[in-house]
């Protein structure tokens, strides 16, 4: 058996969302765009709760597809809010909408959602080697620059500690620990 990071526990949805996507380069601006709002979703909770949903959004949120969610108005708001399988925080809500709306100016200024935050780590992975999960950190100095730029260009529930796990997501950050299946130091 492989050995993992200790966050990931014995849950196979957990082990595979471990094993296949995080701490993978990620630069695909839609699959960027999805995982961004699952990160903004996840502040105040565990990511297996927001994890567990992801299909419930994908079909709720028309695929993460950020120029319809942009013009979501008050009715489709409200059905939202109504789903059975999501997160029922009028907030966050709200900053879906929001957010899509953000990204959707940032592109049109930028040209890519993926060129520009992988700018804040001159386009390639950081490779840390931390070995033991306590080590990790939960926020760095690049989270803080990233998570205030965002909010500057108007993006909600993006602080540093959000901004960190959507770094690691996106393999902007691989914190993969050192004894990790995963951990590859030459990348």
């Amino acid at each position: 058996m492989n050995q993992r990071c200790g966050w990931c526990g014995n849950e196979k949805i957990y082990q595979d969302y471990h094993d296949q996507e995080w701490g993978e380069p990620l630069y695909d601006d839609q699959a960027l765009f999805e995982l961004f709002i699952l990160e903004t979703l996840q502040a105040g909770l565990s990511w297996i709760t927001v994890l567990r949903k992801r299909d419930a959004y994908r079909a709720a949120l028309d695929n993460f597809d950020a120029e319809k969610i942009a013009q979501y108005d008050e009715a489709k708001y409200e059905a939202l809010m109504q789903h059975p399988e999501l997160i029922k925080n009028k907030l966050k809500m709200h900053a879906i909408i929001h957010n899509a709306q953000c990204y959707l100016e940032l592109k049109a200024k930028h040209g890519s959602f993926s060129d520009w935050l992988w700018q804040y780590v001159d386009h390639q992975p950081i490779i840390n080697g931390f070995g033991r999960l306590s080590d990790v950190p939960v926020k760095t100095e690049i989270s803080d620059k990233l998570s205030k730029d965002l909010k500057k260009l108007g993006f909600k529930f993006v602080g540093s500690v959000t901004i960190y796990a959507f770094m690691q997501a996106m393999g902007m950050v691989n914190d993969h620990v050192s004894n990790c299946f995963k951990y590859q130091p030459n990348h």
